[in-house]
């Protein structure tokens, strides 16, 4: 029996799904849920808030501190290889008294954050591709495909498509890292890039230098995360207790590596910082990361067919991670609806019997992420607002079973391959303390004044959904919900 099959069974749960994940293939799945190019629309906006400066040392910042939450995750994955993963977690670290509510608040959390995340990454795609009239003849041929791979597919195809995502986000990535800076008419000066800081309230209405600079590392913030994907898919991974800690420590060192190395390639290549902004530029002054591959290729080749290329491969990273965070995302949901944790389980959990994937709830989270995404058809400014919900929601379910390791007795848990020893506690603290301001950075108004135009909806959203959540869970679901339920007895080997 596999050693993570063997754990599986030890904490209450017969193998259901098919395990027959690689390393390699869990590591580009979970690659390709976080996405070299993911931070794309909002590299303009982290610019303009406090200059290139901000933004290029930001990821820096940023980086570091994701390092403390990849080892925190890293070391409970080892211990508890799962799909229910982080809810899982929270219950069984927060012990008997305070795990099922634990576990309930980070359920949904999870939930909210991952599905959302579909919406983001489907909006990021939809938002690139309206900019561009070239792409409508690709989206025409993709969106059929993505749905069928998202639903129908047995996980090996899915798994196949993510290992050409991470080719194609590395080798096309290696690409316009290298050729922009190359391809520019000129390049900025380095002082430019990594010293030059300026603010720019009168189009942002901030002219604080502090809240200026947290608008600014946002980018980072939101391209940092998403490496618990690969402890989604520990019940479907050969070895999941050591490949899983693996995997989700080499995304964050690659992401971290070609996300950086990405965004430093603009910066250099910027030709001018204003036109950029421009209503009346290419690109309507709305996608700055494409107005400047414009800008370098129509000022040395006098053409754009370069250019199109090069969004072409950046817009392949965003069909490629819309499809790996609904792989993600519906995993959550099975998981969940395995435990009897949200409305009409027995519909969402049930498994094709012939590709052995919960394609009921990925429907589900498909339907949601559209019901999310509607409101953008009236206002911009739900973009900013399903970013954040995701944000928020997926980041903030890591800071409950962090939490709970932090302060659980040492006796009580059980490590797996990957332990921490005695670095855990600092490790945890660190964890913990930089995903409430991750969260709470997500929750501020990005623009001002602030207008129905403007405002950050993701606080009053995040609100009322929580309030539903505890309001639900004070008057019937702590009477039912005990956490995650065994469905194997070890007693007697039975179901």
């Amino acid at each position: 029996m596999d050693s993570a099959e063997k754990r599986l069974n030890e904490l209450g749960y017969k193998q259901e799904l098919r395990r027959e994940m690689t390393l390699f293939k869990t590591l580009a799945i979970t690659f390709s849920s976080m996405a070299v190019f993911t931070g794309s629309p909002l590299y303009g906006s982290s610019l303009r808030y406090a200059g290139p400066a901000s933004l290029i040392w930001g990821w820096v910042v940023v980086t570091f501190f994701t390092w403390f939450v990849g080892f925190a995750m890293a070391e409970i994955c080892s211990s508890f290889p799962t799909t229910g993963s982080l809810y899982f977690w929270a219950a069984h670290l927060a012990g008997p008294k305070w795990g099922p509510l634990a576990s309930w608040c980070c359920a949904w959390l999870e939930t909210i954050g991952a599905v959302a995340g579909i919406g983001g990454q489907e909006t990021t795609k939809a938002e690139a591709t309206s900019l561009q009239e070239v792409f409508s003849c690709v989206c025409t041929w993709v969106s059929p495909s993505y749905g069928r791979c998202s639903t129908a597919s047995p996980l090996q195809v899915i798994a196949f498509l993510d290992i050409i995502s991470m080719w194609w986000q590395v080798i096309g990535g290696l690409v316009v890292i290298v050729m922009l800076p190359l391809v520019a008419p000129h390049t900025q000066s380095a002082s430019f890039v990594f010293t030059h800081f300026e603010t720019s309230p009168e189009a942002t209405g901030i002219s604080s230098k502090p809240y200026a600079v947290i608008l600014s590392v946002l980018l980072s913030n939101y391209c940092l995360y998403g490496y618990d994907t690969a402890a989604h898919l520990t019940e479907e991974t050969k070895g999941a207790d050591r490949t899983g800690p693996i995997a989700i420590l080499s995304s964050i060192g690659m992401v971290s590596v070609f996300g950086w190395a990405y965004y430093l390639a603009l910066t250099f290549s910027i030709q001018d910082f204003n036109y950029l902004y421009d209503v009346n530029n290419e690109t309507a002054g709305a996608l700055v990361p494409a107005q400047i591959i414009f800008d370098a290729f129509h000022g040395r080749y006098h053409n754009s067919t370069g250019a199109v290329v090069f969004l072409c491969i950046t817009w392949g990273s965003y069909f490629f991670c819309g499809l790996s965070v609904t792989t993600s995302a519906a995993r959550v949901v099975y998981a969940l609806s395995r435990d009897n944790g949200i409305p009409f389980s027995p519909i969402w959990r049930r498994i094709h019997p012939k590709y052995k994937v919960p394609t009921n709830a990925v429907w589900l989270c498909a339907a949601i992420s559209i019901i999310l995404g509607l409101p953008i058809l009236k206002l911009d400014v739900v973009f900013t607002a399903i970013i954040s919900i995701s944000t928020i929601g997926w980041v903030g379910g890591y800071a409950i079973p962090v939490f709970a390791r932090l302060v659980m007795d040492e006796k009580n848990f059980k490590p797996g391959p990957f332990y921490l020893g005695r670095a855990r506690r600092p490790i945890c603290l660190v964890a913990f303390l930089w995903i409430c301001y991750t969260c709470s950075a997500f929750l501020l108004p990005t623009l001002y004044p602030i207008q129905l135009k403007t405002f950050n909806y993701a606080p009053i959203a995040i609100g009322i959904f929580m309030t539903l959540i505890m309001l639900w869970w004070a008057f019937d679901a702590r009477k039912w919900f005990k956490g995650p339920v065994r469905n194997i007895d070890l007693g007697n080997g039975h179901s």
